[in-house]
């Protein structure tokens, strides 16, 4: 019997282990080889792979720091901003942590006590209430074992199946689907691209430098000519002078979208819910990692004083998240409404040059 099973061992799984893992018996799955370095068969992250300033703080306030191995050359202090529905182009200076994500997720499951339990390579499959708790049920290398908990913790991203089986009659985010295509970069890069164009997408396109390789990455909703779409990008960058080197791999994941607070659903019962999974990921940048860590705080924190009452407790905490989710989506207008953006970048206002 173990006092908490969480399905999902990302930045928010990994951190609520590290967080709880000398207080509670803790199982931890996730369905890559996260105990490999060097895996022979390793899903990756479809992820950017960049630490921006509220990510950044959030390590900070956490005590941690950031290995210097896991980090990938360039380090970056400016976005380029591309809006080819107004033919408009700005550089605006913000500062990015530039990192290998794979690197990143196995940095924070070593630092996971030596009594969290890890089961890698293993595919949560469902679970089923019983005296007590609940018995979950996944399958490791081919084979379906269960386990007894008194409490789960879904961590596992956008699409959560933990999330779709207790949050019937809640109001989803919205779905994107995320595609990126890693190139052989052809030239020297030292800024982080965002491209805005509403032929392309309502969300936005992303180029990241990344040592001698570069990734081109969009928000796309899906069933709505998803791949056409990507393709029609690449040719329209050619333009702004990107030339893409040769496909190394291409890489693709459902992220959500949350427009409105009442999106954030962190469980019920014995079943709570962090990160994407729970729908804290910033609408106007898809950025994930901070709200990752954050809300896996809140959540060991409110399991602080026990088991019981703790979902009340972690309720209470994420009204924070509530209302930083509110301000991005007030933001949201000026990046994402064509008009608004127009006004924006013409002023100039925080550009540099």
């Amino acid at each position: 019997m173990y006092d908490i099973v969480i399905v999902g061992a990302g930045p928010a799984g990994a951190n609520l282990g590290r967080l709880i893992g000398n207080k509670y018996k803790v199982l931890l799955l996730d369905k890559r080889d996260l105990a490999n370095e060097n895996p022979q068969n390793f899903t990756s992250k479809c992820c950017g792979g960049l630490l921006a300033p509220d990510a950044q703080k959030m390590i900070a306030q956490l005590g941690l720091g950031i290995p210097k191995d896991i980090l990938v050359d360039p380090q970056l202090f400016a976005v380029r901003t591309i809006d080819l529905t107004n033919n408009l182009e700005r550089l605006y200076q913000r500062f990015y942590y530039n990192m290998d994500r794979e690197k990143f997720d196995h940095w924070l499951v070593s630092l996971l006590p030596a009594g969290v339990d890890k089961k890698f390579n293993s595919l949560f499959k469902n679970y089923a209430k019983i005296p007590g708790g609940y018995e979950v049920r996944y399958v490791h290398k081919g084979e379906e074992k269960s386990v007894k908990t008194k409490v789960i913790v879904g961590a596992d991203g956008a699409l959560s199946r933990l999330r779709k089986s207790i949050g019937k009659g809640i109001d989803s985010p919205e779905e994107y689907i995320s595609i990126q295509q890693w190139f052989k970069s052809p030239g020297d890069l030292s800024y982080f691209t965002a491209i805005f164009d509403e032929e392309i997408s309502d969300f936005y396109a992303w180029i990241i430098p990344k040592d001698d390789n570069l990734i081109l990455g969009a928000a796309l909703r899906p069933r709505a000519n998803t791949r056409e779409k990507y393709e029609r990008l690449k040719i329209r960058l050619q333009d702004y002078g990107f030339n893409f080197g040769r496909q190394l791999k291409t890489e693709g994941a459902f992220i959500y979208r949350p427009r409105e607070v009442s999106q954030l659903y962190v469980g019920r019962d014995g079943i709570a819910l962090v990160g994407e999974a729970a729908g804290a990921i910033s609408p106007s940048s898809a950025e994930g990692i901070s709200y990752a860590l954050k809300s896996s705080l809140y959540l060991a924190q409110s399991l602080e004083d026990g088991l019981d009452g703790f979902l009340d407790r972690y309720m209470q905490k994420v009204k924070e998240i509530k209302l930083n989710l509110l301000l991005k989506n007030l933001k949201s207008p000026a990046m994402y409404n064509p008009f608004l953006r127009k006004l924006a970048m013409q002023s100039g206002l925080r550009s540099i040059k």
